[in-house]
C-alpha cells in the first residue's frame, strides 16, 4: 500500500478507535436494575386480565388497574345500566385490581369511561376509541343477533372510510369530514348518490363511524340488496365558537350552512364520483344534527330530494313561527318536490313533545311526512336502527 493511501486511512482509524471504546470501558447496567419478574410486576401490577369481557348472558364484566386509587367509577351516556351520574362503582382486589359487572346488555355498540378519583379516565387497554368534540371515549360491542345489522359481518364486501380535510375559506379554518365509499367504489367508474349525514352535539365527525357504525350498517345492507350502494359523508356539525354565544346561536346563524354549502358540498362533487343533482342527494341528522337538517336541508329541496330526521323537533310556538317566517315558501316547494321525509323519536325521548307540532308544520306546507315512533330514548342505541330503517328508502 502506498504512503499517501495509509496517511489517508489513519485519520478514519483513529477516529474507530475513539468510537468503539475497550471492552473493559463499556458501560454496564446499574446494580439496582430490577430482573425481569421485577420488571413485569411494575408493568403489569395487577396482573393480565381483560378490561372489558363480555359473559354468556351478556352481562359484562370492567376492570381497571389502578393500587393507588381510592375510587373508580364506570360511566357511559349510552348504556341504561351505567349511570352518567354518579356511575357504577367499581370493587378493588388485593392487587389493585377493581371490577364491577353489569346486568344483562342488549347486543350493539357503545361508549364508556372510567372515573378515578373523579378524574375521567380513558381505558388504558381499549382499541377501539369514538371522539366526541373535545375528548375520547373507548367503545365496546356486546354481540347478539339483536346488534347484527350494524357489526362487522365477515362474509359480506365492505367499503372503506377516509378522513378528509380541507380549507373553509366561509369560517377561515382548516376542517374534518369522513366519507363512506361503497363497496367496489375504486374499480366500477360509477356514479354514485349521497347521504350527508351529521352528527349530534358534543359529538364529532368521527362519531357515526366509530359508534354509530354507519359503514357497517350500510355494508350490511348494500350485501343484502336492501339499500343501493352509495356515498356517506359525514361532515363536523360543529363550528368556531362565537365568544358569548351558545349553542343555540351555532344553530341559527349561517357558519354550518356557509361551509356546508360552499365548502364541503363541492369538494366532495370535485373529489368523488358523484351523481350531482338533487334526485341523487340525501341529508338527515340526529338532534344536533336533525336541527341542521331541518335548517338547511328541507327548505332546500334544490339541493336534496331525500330527508332524515332523528330525535329533533322546533322547541316551542316561537321556534315554529320564526321557522315558519324564515322558510315557509322554500317548504311550500319542498311539499311539491321532496320524495322522502322521513321523521324518528323515541318515546321516552326528552324532545318527543316537540316531534308532533313540528311534523304539523311541515304537514301544512304540503310536505308527506313519514313519521316513525320508537320506544327508547336519546341514544345511539336508536339511531342506529334509524339509519338502518332510513337508508333502504333512499335513490330508488
Amino acid at each position: 500500500m502506498r504512503l499517501t493511501s495509509l496517511r489517508r486511512l489513519l485519520p478514519l482509524w483513529i477516529g474507530l478507535t475513539v468510537l468503539v471504546p475497550p471492552a473493559a470501558a463499556q458501560v454496564k447496567p446499574p446494580a439496582n436494575m430490577p430482573n425481569v419478574e421485577q420488571m413485569r410486576a411494575m408493568m403489569f401490577p395487577c396482573g393480565q386480565f381483560k378490561s372489558v369481557e363480555q359473559l354468556a348472558d351478556s352481562r359484562v364484566t370492567f376492570r381497571l388497574c389502578a393500587p393507588k386509587a381510592s375510587e373508580v367509577m364506570l360511566t357511559s351516556s349510552d348504556v341504561p345500566q351505567i349511570p352518567m351520574f354518579p356511575g357504577l362503582p367499581l370493587v378493588k382486589d388485593d392487587k389493585g385490581l377493581w371490577s364491577v359487572t353489569t346486568t344483562p346488555i342488549a347486543p350493539d355498540t357503545y361508549r364508556f369511561n372510567f372515573r378515578v378519583d373523579g378524574v375521567r379516565v380513558v381505558d388504558p387497554q381499549a382499541i377501539t376509541y369514538s371522539e366526541e368534540r373535545t375528548g375520547n371515549n373507548g367503545t365496546f360491542e356486546v354481540k347478539g343477533p339483536e346488534g347484527d345489522f350494524q357489526t362487522y359481518n365477515k362474509d359480506v364486501p365492505h367499503g372503506s372510510v377516509a378522513v378528509i380535510n380541507y380549507w373553509s375559506g366561509s369560517l377561515g379554518v382548516a376542517r374534518r369530514a369522513h366519507v363512506y365509499l361503497p363497496p367496489g367504489y375504486d374499480n366500477s367508474g360509477k356514479k354514485y348518490p349521497v347521504l350527508y349525514l351529521v352528527h349530534g352535539a358534543g359529538d364529532s365527525d368521527d362519531s357515526w363511524t366509530s359508534v354509530g357504525h354507519a359503514n357497517f350498517v350500510l355494508d350490511n345492507l348494500i350485501a343484502s340488496g336492501k339499500a343501493v350502494p352509495m356515498i356517506v359523508v359525514m361532515p363536523a356539525g360543529h363550528t368556531p365558537d362565537r365568544p358569548g354565544a351558545g349553542m343555540g346561536n351555532m344553530l341559527v346563524n349561517t357558519d354550518f350552512r356557509d361551509d356546508f354549502f360552499k365548502e364541503l358540498i363541492p369538494y366532495v362533487e370535485t373529489h368523488y364520483r358523484t351523481s350531482n343533482d338533487p334526485a341523487h342527494r340525501a341529508m338527515a341528522g340526529l338532534s344536533m344534527g336533525g336541527a341542521h337538517t331541518l335548517q338547511n336541508g328541507l327548505p332546500h329541496s334544490d339541493v336534496f330530494r331525500y330527508i332524515g330526521l332523528f330525535s329533533i323537533g322546533l322547541f316551542d310556538d316561537a321556534a315554529r313561527s320564526d321557522y315558519e317566517a324564515r322558510n315557509g315558501a322554500a317548504l311550500d316547494r319542498g311539499g311539491r318536490e321532496f320524495k322522502l321525509v322521513r321523521y324518528y323519536i323515541g318515546k321516552e325521548d326528552f324532545l318527543y313533545a316537540t316531534a308532533e307540532p313540528t311534523k304539523a308544520l311541515l304537514e301544512k306546507h304540503g310536505i308527506k311526512v313519514d313519521y316513525v315512533e320508537s320506544s327508547g330514548a336519546h341514544t345511539w342505541i336508536n339511531w342506529r336502527r334509524y339509519l338502518n330503517d332510513f337508508v333502504p328508502y333512499l335513490f330508488k
